[in-house]
């Protein structure tokens, strides 16, 4: 990618964001073509282009003799309100379902049940380059394990870019996973033991459940708000009265809610356990397809004793069949990386070096504006789309960062029923009881829009709708 691509994308960028924070609102005239081009110091074509790419994104409109304005467009449906999850600790009992949901994954159904970004995302063709580059030159990285923490230079590389979200991280602070999830269930087995209780989000990602699942630890789930996320005085009071082991939070671009928590709010939840002795597991996963100007920082950046412990992949934005992550678990890093090695040994470290080299060569930056900016517009087309074609009363989240909607339908509706009729129309979803332990959210979906947008995906929506409403 040229210079001159990188700034027109950098200009739309800001717009679309501002277009999306409000701050630009429909009807208002965007700034002139030569005011911009002065302010930011960029050319006047630079600007035109980026002007171009908002139209045809929908964003502005050209008036003849009047510049350009924020184009008025149909309001998405209200947000849904805070959970209500039991205030009692459960077992959890979702491995049918989520089984059942892994195995609608086929080549010709419309997948808006995986939270996975498709090839026509990742830069495979760079990839498989320094693949090749690679083998030649170290043919022992084929034939030889790594073992943890794992290679260095990726972790060099991995340390070096958490200076970028507020972490201080050193590479020996760092041991590299079979992506996060791997990363998550080491440390709930590092922290916890059968019976306990961890307490986590309400909706949350049905992954972290079928942790808990398999180690026979209890989840207390915690009211969570789809702007502001979870409930810090829900959960202060659950810490008062229950022996809880840990807590697992995503702060940033939460699965399946979507919303990134306030820098006030991550250092309140890090005192608060710092202050109790409870870890806190955070998954970052979707830390870096933020929305806004700047990455937003994790709870570990406000950790001043190692009791965060962070949980990261580039199975989102790299090459999910690479199955890398990594994870920084603070005071808790020789149990981790001790059971890192019992349970896989090591990663290849083929893949690890050609990460290592992504990272190093700045191309990890540029593939993340490019995903930034595409995962945006599908979730707004799909926003869109749901509000025109799903029944009345319908809401759905408006995600900070991530590719990921939850739509709650209205009541009576039946998701579960609905996953399989979609599916006989070849269309995949999530059922909203995946993401809870205590069969709530019956009347939920998740979606991902990881899908590329299109007259085939926009026309499963409106099947979709046509499926919802027949349940009313």
């Amino acid at each position: 990618m040229t210079q001159a691509a990188v700034l027109y994308e950098t200009v739309a960028d800001s717009i679309s964001g501002m277009i999306s924070a409000g701050t630009l609102r429909p009807g208002e005239r965007v700034p002139s073509v030569r005011r911009l081009s002065t302010q930011r110091k960029v050319s006047v074509a630079t600007v035109l282009r980026a002007y171009e790419v908002l139209e045809n994104q929908g964003l502005i409109e050209a008036r003849p003799n009047a510049g350009y304005y924020v184009r008025h467009r149909i309001p998405f449906a209200d947000e849904p309100s805070i959970s209500s999850p039991p205030v009692a600790p459960r077992l959890v009992g979702i491995g049918a379902l989520v089984q059942e949901v892994l195995d609608s994954r086929r080549p010709d159904v419309v997948s808006f049940g995986a939270a996975c970004p498709g090839p026509d995302h990742m830069p495979t063709a760079r990839l498989q380059r320094t693949i090749s580059s690679i083998a030649r030159r170290k043919p022992l990285s084929l034939t030889q394990y790594v073992l943890p923490p794992g290679n260095e230079d990726l972790r060099r590389q991995i340390a070096r870019k958490s200076l970028d979200f507020g972490c201080n991280l050193a590479a020996k602070d760092i041991i590299v996973t079979h992506g996060c999830m791997e990363a998550l269930n080491l440390c709930v087995r590092a922290v916890a033991r059968p019976g306990d209780t961890i307490a986590l989000e309400s909706p949350t990602y049905f992954g972290l459940l079928q942790i808990l699942e398999s180690l026979q630890i209890k989840a207390l789930e915690i009211p969570t708000h789809p702007r502001e996320g979870i409930s810090l005085e829900a959960l202060e009071f659950a810490l008062d009265r229950s022996k809880i082991a840990a807590v697992i939070a995503m702060p940033n671009a939460q699965n399946p809610l979507g919303f990134t928590m306030s820098d006030e709010n991550k250092k309140r939840l890090v005192k608060m356990l710092d202050k109790r002795g409870v870890p806190l597991i955070e998954d970052d996963v979707y830390g870096d397809l933020y929305y806004g100007d700047q990455r937003p920082l994790p709870a570990k950046a406000f950790d001043r004793t190692g009791n965060v412990m962070l949980c990261c992949s580039f199975t989102k934005t790299v090459a999910p069949g690479f199955r890398l992550g990594w994870v920084a678990p603070g005071r808790w890093l020789a149990q981790v990386q001790m059971a890192k090695f019992i349970n896989s040994v090591g990663n290849p470290e083929l893949l690890q070096l050609v990460l290592a080299d992504f990272l190093a060569s700045g191309g990890y930056d540029r593939q993340l504006r490019n995903l930034r900016r595409v995962f945006r517009h599908q979730v707004s087309h799909v926003s869109t789309a749901v509000t025109n074609y799903f029944p009345a009363g319908t809401r759905i989240t408006r995600p900070a960062g991530g590719f990921i909607l939850w739509v709650e339908l209205p009541e009576g509706c039946d998701s579960e029923e609905l996953f399989r009729q979609a599916l006989r129309n070849k269309i995949s979803l999530g059922p909203g009881t995946l993401f809870s332990a205590t069969d709530r959210y019956r009347n939920c979906i998740r979606m991902g829009c990881a899908e590329p947008w299109s007259p085939r995906v926009e026309q499963a929506i409106a099947k979709l709708g046509e499926l919802i409403k027949k349940q009313l």
